[in-house]
């Protein structure tokens, strides 16, 4: 008799089993009080979809490319490199090149008189030679590195290059210009840190290859913390 009843009487052992059930799911998601008791954590908020605003006006139309964008160009005047090893481009016939590419196509001097004099003494006055020594490194992800040049002006701006090669032709994939804290490469990409009004706070912006324009292309800028260790540029009268 003792069998059957325990057998066909399963119930207080379910109930209890629920109510521990119960109790543990409430003080996982309301918590507990002191005394052991679960406590409420209040209302959830609903995940929303975006609401457009205006949605009958009419979008901005595409800006048209022009030659200020970070856009391939081959770069004139430079050897062909049959190795497809960048580093056997002659650096300062690379940079010097571009300077005058640059100047061709904008209309004027991309560098101040007193900088590209220095630029064009590089050879003879190396120590007051305003090019960075060349880093080599792989920015497109082809497993062959990139030449990424830098050239500081008086003022501590910093004109930033990046070649590959093209089928043996030294060409431009990115050209842009900074004041930066540093400068960094992670993960492929290129990543500026420059100093702002707001103290403690830097700029990060960062470059990354693109294989639908085939060249460096500004992927984000934001507002970051600066480094306590690095001060920012100063800037000569």
């Amino acid at each position: 008799m003792l069998l059957l009843r325990s057998l066909h009487s399963p119930g207080p052992v379910r109930m209890t089993s629920f109510a521990l059930a119960a109790t543990g799911i409430a003080a996982l998601l309301g918590g507990c009080t002191e005394s052991g008791e679960p406590q409420s954590a209040g209302h959830t908020s609903a995940a929303s979809a975006p609401v457009r605003l205006w949605p009958d006006r009419k979008p901005a139309p595409q800006p048209e490319r022009g030659k200020g964008e970070n856009l391939p160009a081959a770069v004139p005047g430079v050897p062909r490199v049959p190795s497809g090893d960048i580093r056997k481009a002659p650096l300062l016939t690379v940079v010097k090149a571009q300077v005058d590419a640059g100047s061709a196509l904008d209309g004027g001097p991309q560098f101040d008189s007193a900088t590209e004099s220095r630029i064009n003494a590089c050879a003879k006055a190396p120590e007051h030679c305003p090019v960075r020594k060349p880093q080599y490194l792989d920015l497109t992800g082809d497993g062959k590195p990139e030449l990424i040049v830098g050239i500081e002006a008086l003022d501590r701006s910093l004109a930033l290059w990046v070649f590959t090669l093209r089928h043996g032709v030294v060409t431009r994939i990115m050209d842009a210009g900074a004041t930066p804290l540093s400068v960094e490469i992670a993960n492929g990409d290129l990543i500026l840190r420059e100093p702002t009004g707001t103290p403690g706070y830097a700029t990060r912006t960062v470059y990354e290859w693109d294989p639908r324009t085939r060249a460096m292309t500004l992927r984000a800028m934001e507002f970051d913390e600066a480094d306590p260790a690095t001060p920012a540029p100063k800037r000569t009268p």
